[in-house]
């Protein structure tokens, strides 16, 4: 199984081809929408990665396909601006599973 990378811009594309990991750059949604299927359709696809702005394009099917619990696992990931959404959303995930804060 390999990874495959899903992403809204070159920069972050040509990072992770250095590093081994293929995938295409997409568009718009019609484009990652389409990206994203083929990427479910390839079995040898294990770990899909997706970057902030793409997923954000089509939310709906990743949670979608998530929740199925079928390979490949969907990882959002930032591009090379960064994280652009919640920064502390693995504390306040964790303290609303647990039930208590955490300290920062």
């Amino acid at each position: 199984m390999r990874f495959y990378l899903i992403s809204d811009n070159i920069d972050t594309a040509i990072g992770l081809r250095l590093a081994g990991v293929m995938g295409t750059v997409v568009h718009g949604r019609e484009e990652t929408l389409e990206a994203f299927n083929e990427a479910l359709q390839d079995e040898t696809v294990g770990i899909l990665l997706i970057t902030e702005l793409a997923a954000g394009e089509i939310q709906e099917e990743i949670n979608s396909h998530k929740i199925s619990g079928k390979l490949p696992l969907v990882f959002v990931i930032p591009d090379r601006h960064g994280w652009r959404g919640d920064k502390n959303f693995i504390t306040r995930y964790v303290e609303e599973v647990v039930g208590v804060k955490m300290n920062e």
